[in-house]
C-alpha cells in the first residue's frame, strides 16, 4: 500500500497540485525544489515535509518518486532511487493513477488549457458534483492550483509539451487547439504534435466523449482521423456549440449561445477576449454532457473569477491600467493583444515581453516579431532561460530587429528586467495600456511597474 511519496521538483505548479491531492487522500508527501515559492509553502501548511535544494538522504522511506520533466538523470535524489530500487515515474503518470480513482476530464491543447480546466471546475462545483481538480495556475476562487472533491469527477489540466498526456485515461478529453510548440521535444514539428492528439482522442473509451475546437484548422483535420464521438465548438458556424454576437466590455464578455443551431439565449463571461469566449464555449458542452443545467453555468461564468495571471488588471495609475498575462507564445500574445485593442478601443498598448526559453525564441523568431507588431511600443527584455543553455545566435536584439525591420515604430531591446520595466515607464503616458508578457520571472513586474507610475 502507498505510504509515503517523495516529489523531485514539489514546487513546480504541476507537481505541487497532485501532491496536495495526495495529502487529502491521506498519503504522507515530501519532496525537494531548489528555492521555496507560494506552492510549496502552501504544501508544508498542508502537513508536507519540503527541503530545499537535492540530496541522496532526502528519499529515505519513499514508497515511490514523482519526478517532473525538468529533472535530469543526474539528479541526486534521482540517481540513489535508482540505487535503491524505488520505482520513479514522471508526474503524468501519478495524474492517470489518480484519475483512475475518479471519471476523468481531460483538458488539453497548446493555449488556453488551464482557464478552461478552470472552467469546467468552477461548473462542476456550482452543480454540487464536487470534483478533484488539478491545473496548471491558481485558481482564484479556490486560492490554489488543486483540491480534492468527493464526487465522481476528475478535472485535469493535460501536458502535451513533453508527450505525457498520452498516460491520461479520461472519459471526456477536451482539445482547445494544436500549434507548433515545444519543438525541442518534438522533432517531427506540427505534424508530429497532431499525431499524438489523434492518438489522444482515439485513446478515450468507445463511451468517451471527444470536445474539440473548429475554429482551429489543425483542429478540424485531427477529428477526420477520430473513431470517437466528437461534439465541437467555437466561433464558426459549423460548431455544435457557437458563439454569435460577441460584445466587448471593460470587465466583460457578452455573447449569444448557440447549441445545434437553437438559441439559448445570452452569456455574460467575467473574462475578457475571444480565446475566453471559446473557452467558455468548452466548458459549457462539458457542463450539458454531464447534465449541468444551463441557467446554474450561465450564473457560473457570470461570476467566474479567473486564474492568476490570465489577462489580470494589475491596477490603473495616473490614467495607466496595469494588465499581465502568462502569454508567452506567438499566439497567446497575439491573443492577448487582440483583446486588448476589442476591450480597450483608441487606448495605446505599450508591452513587455520576457521571451521564454532559447528554443522557443529561435523556432517562433518570425512569429513573435508578426505578433508584436499589434502593438504601439514594446520593450523585449532579456531571454528567461529555463534552464536551457544560450544558443548561439539568439538572443532578444534579433526579434527587435525583426519587429524594426517591419517598420514599427518603437521597438526596443531593454537588456536586463529590470531595465527593461525602467523604460517601459518611461514610453508610458496616462491613457496607455500596458501589458507584462512571459512565463518567467517576469510574473513579478506588473506590481511594480504599479507602483512606480
Amino acid at each position: 500500500m502507498l505510504k509515503k511519496v517523495h516529489f523531485i521538483g514539489i514546487a513546480g505548479i504541476g507537481m505541487s497540485g497532485i501532491a496536495e491531492v495526495l495529502l487529502s487522500l491521506g498519503i504522507e508527501v515530501q519532496g525537494s525544489d531548489l528555492s521555496s515559492n507560494e506552492s510549496s509553502r502552501r504544501l508544508q501548511d498542508l502537513g508536507a515535509k519540503v527541503f530545499q535544494g537535492h540530496r541522496a538522504e532526502q528519499i529515505e522511506g519513499a514508497d515511490i518518486i514523482v519526478i517532473s520533466s525538468a529533472i535530469r538523470s543526474d539528479n541526486p535524489e534521482f540517481v540513489e532511487a535508482e540505487r535503491r530500487e524505488i520505482p520513479v515515474i514522471p508526474r503524468a503518470r501519478m495524474l492517470a493513477e489518480l484519475m483512475r480513482l475518479q471519471q476523468g476530464i481531460a483538458i488539453a491543447g497548446s493555449h488556453g488549457k488551464t482557464t478552461t480546466t478552470s472552467l469546467v471546475a468552477a461548473i462542476l462545483e456550482e452543480a454540487a458534483l464536487d470534483p478533484t481538480v488539478v491545473i496548471g495556475g491558481k485558481v482564484n476562487h479556490l486560492g490554489s492550483n488543486a483540491k480534492h472533491g468527493k464526487g465522481r469527477f476528475m478535472v485535469a489540466e493535460a501536458d502535451e509539451s513533453d508527450g505525457s498526456f498520452l498516460m491520461l485515461l479520461p472519459n471526456i478529453a477536451v482539445v482547445t487547439n494544436i500549434d507548433s510548440d515545444h519543438l525541442d521535444f518534438w522533432k517531427g514539428g506540427l505534424q508530429e504534435i497532431k499525431n499524438a492528439f489523434e492518438k489522444f482522442l482515439n485513446g478515450l473509451p468507445f463511451f468517451g466523449l471527444a470536445v474539440a475546437c473548429v475554429d482551429a484548422l489543425s483542429v478540424r483535420e485531427v477529428l477526420q482521423s477520430v473513431k470517437r464521438r466528437v461534439v465541437t465548438y467555437g466561433l464558426v458556424h459549423l460548431a455544435d456549440y457557437q458563439a454569435k454576437e460577441i460584445q466587448h466590455e471593460r470587465h466583460a464578455t457578452q455573447y449569444r449561445l448557440f447549441r445545434y443551431g437553437e438559441d439559448l439565449g445570452l452569456i455574460r463571461l467575467n473574462l475578457l477576449g475571444d480565446h475566453n469566449v471559446q473557452n467558455s464555449l468548452a466548458a459549457i458542452a462539458v457542463g450539458d454532457e454531464l447534465g449541468v443545467d444551463l441557467e446554474s453555468m450561465k450564473r457560473t461564468l457570470q461570476r467566474f473569477s479567473g486564474v492568476q495571471r490570465r489577462f489580470t488588471q494589475v491596477g490603473e495609475k495616473n490614467g495607466i491600467l496595469v494588465i499581465d498575462d502568462y502569454g508567452h507564445h506567438p499566439i497567446e500574445i497575439s491573443m492577448v493583444l487582440k483583446a486588448a485593442r476589442q476591450t480597450f478601443p483608441g487606448r495605446r498598448v505599450g508591452v513587455l515581453f520576457e521571451p521564454h526559453r532559447y528554443t522557443r525564441t529561435r523556432d517562433h523568431l518570425n512569429e513573435f516579431a508578426d505578433a508584436l507588431m499589434n502593438t504601439d511600443y514594446v520593450v523585449i527584455s532579456d531571454i528567461y532561460p529555463a534552464s536551457e543553455p544560450p544558443i548561439a545566435g539568439v538572443d532578444s536584439s534579433c526579434l527587435v530587429t525583426l519587429i524594426q525591420e517591419r517598420q514599427h515604430p518603437e521597438a526596443y531591446w531593454g537588456g536586463s528586467l529590470q531595465d527593461a520595466t525602467s523604460q517601459l515607464i518611461h514610453l508610458a503616458r496616462s491613457g496607455d495600456v500596458l501589458i507584462t508578457l512571459g512565463a518567467g520571472s517576469i510574473a513579478q513586474c506588473a506590481p511594480r511597474i504599479l507602483e512606480r507610475l
